[in-house]
């Protein structure tokens, strides 16, 4: 059984391009998200860690540490890293972790309980290795996307996502479709109109259960 949303992520120690620790350790008090990749030296995936490396400040806005993760072994990642921070033209100061037993990607069900990757191993052998997972300060898993080899990550997407976890946990609200930071939010189901109006004072009720508000300046 794979990580399921609200699951406490496995505290495994991990090596990474910037020495060894613990996932729980690297998470601290903050909010984290996990980049796994098939293999260093890979069109798509440098493109994509190139993107994490250039939103370095976005993340800090946000409270929240990256770490990437690849098959591929540590000196492999400090020399991929190069590669890296030219093509995003800012420095990849994040760690990736040497996931070259498979252990996080088995702890996380990005592959196959069975799954072994000979040496010499090429992208394909690790096709299902390119997921997404953000974790609250709690340990917690708080969401997940895994793409194919072919289709690079939508940053922009992540730190929407990112930013909807954040305000629904600090604020105790849903957020729509397609929602911005500073649209409306939804009022959970759970929330009588009394409660609502003293909350957030005017809402527009658009269906009896769906509710929605703008936050408390």
């Amino acid at each position: 059984m794979g990580l399921r949303i609200n699951d406490t992520i496995p505290d495994l120690t991990v090596e990474t391009d910037q020495g060894s620790f613990s996932l729980h350790e690297f998470v601290g008090d903050n909010w984290a998200i996990l980049f796994s990749h098939p293999k260093d030296f890979t069109p798509v995936c440098t493109t994509e860690f190139g993107a994490v490396a250039r939103l370095s400040e976005e993340w800090e806005k946000r409270g929240t540490k990256v770490i990437g993760v690849s098959v591929d072994g540590v000196e492999e990642h400090k020399k991929w890293k190069g590669d890296i921070e030219q093509v995003a033209g800012a420095e990849a100061g994040f760690p990736i972790i040497a996931d070259a037993g498979l252990e996080v990607s088995k702890a996380f069900d990005m592959l196959p309980a069975e799954a072994y990757l000979p040496d010499g191993r090429t992208p394909n052998d690790s096709a299902t290795v390119r997921s997404v997972f953000i974790i609250g300060p709690d340990k917690q898993l708080k969401l997940s996307m895994t793409y194919p080899m072919n289709v690079g990550r939508n940053f922009a997407e992540v730190l929407r996502a990112l930013d909807g976890l954040q305000t629904a946990a600090k604020n105790a609200v849903a957020t729509p479709a397609d929602w911005q930071v500073g649209e409306d939010v939804i009022i959970p189901a759970t929330v009588s109109d009394e409660d609502a109006k003293a909350k957030f004072g005017a809402f527009e009720t658009v269906l009896p259960y769906l509710r929605k508000a703008q936050l408390p300046g």
